[in-house]
């Protein structure tokens, strides 16, 4: 997907990641500054009630609604990783994509996109397998959706073989090593809390298409879609940040579904 024209970029954020009495970000405040949101489906987070409130918001601010479907992992908020069949992957990427897609017919609107969640995302953009199952989902459920993949990972290769429309995602609060995954949580550096350098990062990968690595190599990337996680505490900040540094730089904001 290729812009044409004036340089436009979607800005995506995990929402609806709240849990039962338990609440995770300030959706209402983010959904003011976005163009796609990725809704939790209660599998590492979401439940019925947040789920819908997370549809409504959405709409309200004309933001497009995508699922974001994790492993069965609530306690580890999805972020641990699991030993999964590509027919599980498959399955659970079908059972959560639904969930979201009858509260979004409920408001008579449709789900534009399926973004993974945490480990299984890292997983499946590694492991073609798993790709291939989460991408055979989505074409299935609905083959009009887009698939949300790291870019140039085997999310995106799936995507593009089956045919299926792909947003090469890129990161504004993560850092990257030098085979273009994403550093693992635990190590230093992994998440950039300082909202000025998340935006120079997405600016230069926007409008260069390269980002700088942890080991300090440059690493080429595609930026169709820029990730903030919404359960960061600096999540605000970054997306109020990373908006203004855009339009200084004559960036638009533009929905991925909407963009190309």
């Amino acid at each position: 997907m290729v812009p044409t024209g004036k340089l436009r970029i979607d800005l995506n954020c995990d929402m609806g990641e709240g849990y039962g009495a338990y609440r995770m970000g300030d959706d209402a405040e983010l959904m003011r500054h976005i163009t796609s949101a990725n809704i939790a489906c209660g599998f590492h987070a979401g439940d019925p009630g947040t789920i819908a409130a997370t549809v409504k918001l959405a709409l309200e601010h004309d933001v497009a609604i995508g699922a974001h479907p994790g492993l069965p992992d609530l306690q580890g908020f999805g972020r641990r990783a699991m030993t999964i069949s590509p027919r599980e992957a498959y399955e659970l990427t079908v059972y959560q994509i639904g969930a979201v897609q009858a509260f979004a017919a409920a408001e008579g609107v449709r789900v534009s996109h399926v973004k993974p969640h945490g480990a299984l995302y890292n997983m499946a953009a590694r492991d073609a397998a798993l790709a291939d199952a989460i991408a055979e989902a989505i074409y299935k459920v609905d083959g009009n959706m887009m698939l949300y993949g790291l870019s140039g990972s085997e999310l995106i290769r799936s995507a593009e073989r089956l045919g299926l429309r792909a947003a090469n995602e890129v990161f504004a609060d993560r850092s990257y090593e030098e085979d273009g995954s994403l550093t693992p949580r635990h190590a230093a550096g992994a998440v950039l809390a300082d909202s000025a350098e998340a935006s120079a990062q997405i600016v230069r990968l926007v409008r260069a298409g390269e980002v700088k690595t942890r080991q300090g190599t440059w690493l080429r990337l595609q930026a169709d879609t820029v990730c903030v996680h919404g359960d960061s505490p600096d999540a605000l900040s970054h997306v109020r940040a990373l908006g203004e540094a855009l339009r200084e730089e004559g960036i638009e904001l533009g929905r991925a579904d909407r963009n190309g």
